[in-house]
């Protein structure tokens, strides 16, 4: 499938900012199964020095310094992407989870998408131990790991409400998982936490939908903004593999990835600092249309 991605976000500030310095992640970058046909970014007002360049995980990253008065930045992204369906896998054809753990613990690979580096607490998600106990229902001993995902989602997705504004990008996996409410963010992040907790190497991934779904499906939720689910290693044959538990679902090619880290803090879409107002707003609006 192809697509044609448009994501405007807006930075907007209560007084004028004299000077900022700002790391964006708003370029997607062409991954197994994914590729960039073309993309672009169209900033305002115009940095007076920018480049590009990219982080251990392969992600675009895009510095940018403005040295001028302004009240607000606006970033826009142009792209069109191509995006491949995965294979079809049967959940109980797939290796039990101890065989991956283990593999995974095993590993000498230490390169970018080595699971290696998905296996322990990371800036945001710490190995909570009841979200620990609440995946582990899911795993019992010898269980294909495929399987037992599937389940996992479809129990966050059950047990869990998914509420606008019931958290804010500093929440922790502890807090949502606590209140049992949050966001994409805020649920994948649970899950991840515990995945991680019984020795599942979990990276999170953010990106897109497709915003209106084929004919006769519901739309789903988050497609109005940017998205995040779950990568989970599934061992060497199967390797990465995406679940999104917001929507209870296994990850096709209705999702377009734009970043892949630790957490939301290694794919967070506008770092910086800046000199000027304390307060600031942050507004994202995204258009994913299916062309071919």
């Amino acid at each position: 499938m192809i697509y044609d991605v448009r994501q405007t976000t807006v930075c907007s500030y209560a007084t004028p900012v004299s000077h900022a310095r700002h790391v964006l992640r708003l370029t997607p970058v062409s991954r197994d199964g994914e590729r960039v046909q073309v993309a672009a970014l169209q900033i305002m007002p115009e940095p007076m020095q920018r480049r590009e360049g990219q982080d251990f995980f392969g992600n675009r990253l895009t510095w940018i310094e403005i040295d001028e008065p302004h009240s607000e930045v606006t970033v826009k992204l142009s792209a069109r992407l191509s995006v491949d369906a995965p294979d079809d896998i049967a959940p109980l054809s797939t290796p039990p989870w101890e065989e991956v753990r283990d593999a995974a613990f095993a590993t000498s690979d230490l390169g970018p998408l080595s699971p290696a580096h998905f296996l322990f607490p990371s800036r945001i998600v710490s190995l909570d131990p009841n979200i620990r106990d609440y995946v582990r229902q899911s795993f019992p001993p010898g269980r294909p790991i495929l399987d037992a995902a599937i389940e996992i989602i479809h129990r966050i997705k059950t047990d869990l409400v998914y509420e606008i504004g019931s958290t804010t990008p500093t929440t922790t996996p502890t807090m949502c998982f606590a209140q049992r409410r949050g966001v994409c963010q805020d649920f994948a992040h649970v899950m991840i936490s515990g995945l991680r907790g019984i020795g599942l190497p979990a990276a999170y991934v953010s990106g897109y939908l497709r915003t209106i779904p084929p004919e006769g499906q519901q739309r789903l939720q988050g497609a109005d903004a940017t998205h995040a689910w779950v990568s989970l290693w599934c061992g060497e044959e199967l390797g990465w593999i995406g679940f999104d538990p917001t929507n209870d679902l296994i990850v096709a090619n209705d999702h377009i990835i734009l970043g892949m880290g630790r957490d939301f803090a290694d794919v967070s879409p506008v770092d910086g600092i800046i000199v000027g107002s304390p307060k600031q707003k942050l507004g994202v609006a995204v258009d994913v249309i299916l062309v071919a």
